[in-house]
């Protein structure tokens, strides 16, 4: 029997936004997001009264150099983004930025990796030319430490995002932004461009491995997770002095452009930029997160950075954020000279913060301050947008503490690169490692064998890292970590001169796959290292998802020994091995682990860690074949009308282990519920080692008057099991939970029929508000 579906509108705050659209003739009301926890839970009068002060001493310029942030090098002396110079200030051109133009914020390291008692002298500097200036406003400065504290000599550098989230353990995230936060703090580093909460939902985009995965909800635990690592308990609206000020980025729907190149268009519903992309932005909006960095491509035609609709309406108004918006790099420029709907950059500044920018990444000139003084005394910019931007900088400036303490000395944090920290990320990285392929259980490896290992992975702490790692692409070798151990090496450490090395490729050459067949010849098992040229931004656009050929003419050629391949994938997204898949034995997706990645794939090949990562994302099959795992039934209508072309190498969630888990007993509390229902499954390591595994809840709608996806996740939690234990895992699904977006903007639950599904188990249940 059919069941006819009523609509039931469900909180705004616990599954999304409700909005209001306006359009150049008229406002279309829905009902409003008028939740005020992000006022109420942090807003501090104290705080505000003080802003008060300031801005009544403080003339436009003072204002609009609040407004103003800069890179490093525009105060250095030297060539801009020369890696070889000594990171020096320049006192001349510092006096111009801080006392003539009163910059409020800086960025950036020059390019590469500085120790931190140099940063601390740099800040210091900086710090010390404010109290030349009439208030003496300290200046707010920021780096991208987005894997641990890539730009200090020493830090701990943990796993990618994308990487973080193959944990399926939110605890990782917060690890890693609590001993990011640290180690910022130890630099005198108040403000961290991280995290990235954009969807990783268009492989061919370079920043795909700076996402927390596909899925919102993974992204919105993974983020909310990372936000508490940074910030802290936010007590009374301040961040503690071992905590910094996060920003997300980037607001909103970056990652989904048309072609997956960098800031390139996107053209997306707002219903499904909401439903989907903005929900990971306002869940941390609303648990504190102190500042925004803004898309910097288009979204339908309209650049982010001139969009008064999603800036002002839906990230201030409705999501009644408190801190501030800040631009990526010359983003405002861009309006002019790239997306071209400004006549000139006086032009495109007014645009930029009239829709609600607060702060523009300059970063290189100072031309943005005096067009704004001028758009001003024009009356082309209002006195209270330049209040209300200057209002939000100084918010974080006080909540950071920065205006008593902008100097937090290196002697305060003794853990900074402490092993402490080290066995975080080295925990982290062994819980990412995903075993995708295992046929006849070749992993892993015994001790005893010869294994050679070869690709352009095998013996590269760079391959291991990606990019943000020390400079901006992470490409240079000669700034790594001292004492982080390649694969090879960390397999040296295992099991001696059992194991040899040929490299084989580079990324995209053959350089001596001759010889690494010969090796192959006189080993026993073969560990082929593949991988992707760090990258990110522009600088790692493609267009072609496959592997590069020569490193599939490598593993071809390996493949002809007749011995077993083992694979190890060190890549920023999915690249394309459908043609060479069969050739391997076993399949290990390793992503970008960083520092202490070559020790825990080392030990997950020979068997000293149970490997327990899934997925994050649907692995593509072919390069035009890109379909996420929340897909619409439509897409799985193949060329002979059934229902089998969704067919990707690898799904979201997909993950073994070297023990093996039932899962039975799939039981919900209630079969008709009107709030919440309990599910509950049982887990049992049926195999002959402890182990982990990630119990992922998925949910299907069977009728929507939107149309409904396939599955969507709901909830999920790893747990670990000894061999022959079971476990009752326990979920409770919400009919907030179950609520999707419809066309008018409401989040709604549907009554009628959904089935849960826990692995291969199903169960259904109706949806009723009587």
């Amino acid at each position: 029997m059919k069941i006819i579906k009523r609509y039931i509108v469900v909180s705004a705050l616990s599954v999304g936004l409700f909005a209001a659209c306006k359009s150049e003739t008229k406002t279309v009301e829905v009902e409003k997001n008028t939740s005020t926890v992000s006022k109420t839970k942090f807003h501090n009068e104290e705080v505000e009264k003080k802003i008060d002060v300031f801005l009544s001493k403080m003339t436009l310029e003072e204002k609009v150099g609040q407004m103003t942030q800069i890179t490093l090098d525009v105060i250095s002396k030297g060539a801009h983004f020369d890696s070889n110079k000594i990171q020096e200030i320049d006192d001349s051109l510092l006096y111009n930025a801080i006392v003539k133009y009163k910059v409020g914020s800086i960025l950036n390291t020059g390019q590469s990796t500085l120790p931190a008692e140099q940063w601390q002298k740099i800040i210091a500097r900086i710090q010390e030319e404010t109290k030349k200036t009439p208030l003496q406003i300290p200046v707010l400065y920021g780096v991208d430490a987005i894997h641990g504290v890539n730009y200090t000599v020493g830090g701990t550098l943990f796993p990618q995002e994308l990487a973080t989230a193959a944990t399926f353990q939110p605890e990782y995230a917060r690890l890693c932004g609590e001993v990011t936060a640290y180690e910022l703090r130890a630099s005198s580093i108040p403000w961290n461009f991280s995290p990235v909460l954009d969807l990783g939902r268009q492989p061919l985009w370079s920043r795909f491995f700076e996402t927390f995965g596909e899925d919102p909800y993974l992204v919105t635990q993974m983020g909310n997770a990372i936000v508490k690592g940074y910030q802290g308990e936010v007590v009374n609206s301040e961040v503690d002095k071992n905590h910094v000020a996060a920003c997300l980025k980037h607001f909103f729907g970056y990652s989904n452009s048309k072609t997956g190149h960098d800031r390139t268009p996107i053209q997306m519903s707002e219903r499904e930029l909401r439903e989907y992309y903005l929900v990971p932005f306002q869940e941390a909006i609303a648990n504190g997160a102190l500042s925004v960095m803004v898309n910097s491509a288009e979204i339908n035609g309209t650049p982010m950075h001139a969009n008064y609709h999603l800036l002002t309406e839906v990230l201030k108004d409705e999501l009644a954020f408190e801190g501030f918006a800040v631009t990526d790099w010359e983003d405002i420029v861009f309006l002019h000279n790239t997306h071209r709907i400004a006549k000139d950059e006086k032009e495109a500044t007014k645009l930029a913060i009239n829709a609600g920018i607060d702060m523009s990444m300059v970063p290189m000139k100072l031309d943005f301050a005096d067009y704004l003084v001028e758009l001003v005394n024009e009356k082309e910019v209002s006195m209270e947008r330049i209040d209300d931007a200057v209002r939000r900088i100084l918010r974080v400036k006080f909540r950071t503490g920065i205006f008593e303490t902008p100097i937090t000395p290196l002697a305060n944090y003794p853990k900074f690169g402490s092993e402490e920290f080290t066995n975080h990320a080295y925990e982290a990285a062994k819980e990412s490692v995903t075993l995708l392929k295992n046929a006849k259980n070749v992993l892993p490896l015994s001790k005893n064998a010869k294994v050679l290992f070869t690709g352009v992975g095998a013996n590269s702490i760079n391959a291991l890292n990606g990019a943000w790692t020390h400079t901006w692409q992470g490409q240079e070798e000669r700034f790594n970590t001292v004492g982080k151990k390649t694969i090879f090496e960390a397999a040296k450490s295992i099991v001696g001169e059992k194991a040899s090395y040929t490299q084989g490729t580079s990324y995209d050459a053959a350089i001596d796959i001759d010889k690494a067949v010969a090796a192959a010849r006189k080993s026993d098992v073969i560990v082929v290292c593949l991988g992707e040229l760090p990258a990110t931004e522009k600088v790692g656009d493609i267009v072609d998802l496959n592997l590069p050929q020569a490193q599939k003419d490598l593993v071809k050629a390996l493949a002809k020994t007749g011995k077993p391949i083992v694979a190890v994938l060190l890549q920023s997204r999915p690249r394309v091995i459908s043609d060479i898949e069969p050739l391997f034995a076993a399949v290990l997706e390793g992503y970008w682990p960083g520092d202490e990645g070559g020790r825990a794939i080392a030990e997950t090949i020979f068997g000293d860690n149970n490997p327990s990562g899934k997925l994050p994302f649907t692995y593509p099959r072919n390069s035009n074949d890109l379909v996420t795992y929340d897909h619409k039934f439509a897409e799985t209508k193949d060329k002979n009308f059934g229902f089998n072309a969704f067919n990707p190498q690898w799904q979201f969630g997909d993950g073994l282990s070297y023990t093996t888990f039932d899962y039975s007993n799939l039981q919900v509390n209630d079969t008709v519920f009107n709030s919440e229902v309990k599910v509950t499954v049982t887990v049992t390591n049926t195999g002959t080692r402890d182990g982990k595994e990630a119990v992922l809840l998925f949910s299907e709608d069977h009728v929507a008057s939107i149309t409904p996806s396939v599955k969507r996740l709901r909830k999920f939690e790893k747990i670990n099991l000894k061999a022959g234990e079971s476990k009752e895992v326990s979920f409770v699904v919400t009919a907030k939970d179950l609520a999707f977006l419809d066309a008018k903007f409401n989040w709604i639950t549907e009554e009628g029929k959904f089935s849960l599904m826990v692995k291969n188990l199903k169960k259904d249940i109706v949806y009723s508000k009587k």
